[in-house]
């Protein structure tokens, strides 16, 4: 819904929630760059897709490219899209980690969604959370959390921790605590970007608890526990490289790593 003016045209991000994408939205996604753009789908480091050279306005697509855009699934709210930035552990669910954070993930999104406030949240405001494997526990957030067992999890707030809660009201507290920020970081152009630019603390700072995983390293690529990470290149995914990519799974994972998590059959 807003567009960036390069040298070659429109450029556009589809957010996705822990990187999650349908092989079908996927392959409905390298048509329209086919048919309005470069041909490629770039993955990005918060595991997302770009698409570029697209025909519009600094202001605004062409009606036919954003329809075709939303025809792919990609685009479920024109309000809420910038608000849309969850980065999960891509491995959750498929293998490892403490608990599968995919439910979480989820309903997150659709709190997030739900409440008119958070459609103006900044463009950057990213949330993060780790399945308590470490994969992500030190990347820069806004707000997150870590699982710490089957039950509990430390909420992340800018650059350090709240309090420990319930896996079964993580979703609405990171909601909650979002909301504060929108209402308080105000409007105009000196409004903060991130929780750490608010003049008085979110919440008041918690000691990181000693459950916390340590950090775990990159996803290497190659086959992997729960599929293969294949690296994707500056050059971006063109329709041959879709096709393999989704030829055997219903649907694929984008990586913080600038990669794409194959599932593995069962998984």
């Amino acid at each position: 819904m807003r567009p960036w003016p390069a040298a070659d045209g429109m450029l556009v991000r589809l957010r996705l929630i822990g990187g999650h994408v349908s092989s079908a939205s996927l392959r409905a996604l390298v048509a329209v760059a086919e048919q309005y753009g470069d041909a490629r789908v770039r993955v990005t480091s918060r595991a997302n897709l770009q698409v570029r050279a697209l025909p519009g306005t600094a202001s605004a697509l062409a009606p036919e490219v954003l329809a075709a855009i939303e025809a792919t699934g990609l685009l479920p709210t024109r309000t809420h899209e910038l608000a849309r930035n969850v980065m999960v552990s891509p491995q959750t669910g498929l293998a490892g980690g403490v608990v599968d954070l995919r439910p979480v993930a989820a309903e997150l999104d659709a709190r997030l969604c739900g409440h008119p406030s958070l459609a103006m949240l900044p463009g950057r405001f990213l949330f993060v959370l780790d399945d308590g494997r470490g994969d992500l526990v030190d990347r820069d957030c806004d707000l997150g959390l870590v699982v710490l067992d089957a039950e509990s999890a430390q909420l992340r707030v800018g650059d350090g921790f709240g309090p420990v809660v319930a896996i079964s009201t993580v979703a609405r507290q990171v909601a909650t605590l979002a909301h504060q920020f929108a209402v308080r970081r105000g409007a105009g152009p000196a409004a903060p970007w991130h929780v750490v630019e608010l003049a008085e603390p979110l919440v008041r700072p918690v000691a990181p608890d000693p459950r916390l995983p340590e950090s775990a390293p990159p996803l290497p690529f190659g086959e992997v526990p729960g599929g293969r990470h294949v690296e994707v290149t500056d050059v971006g995914l063109d329709r041959t490289a879709v096709a393999g990519l989704t030829a055997d799974t219903a649907d694929v994972v984008i990586t913080p790593w600038r990669g794409v998590l194959v599932p593995q059959e069962g998984t």
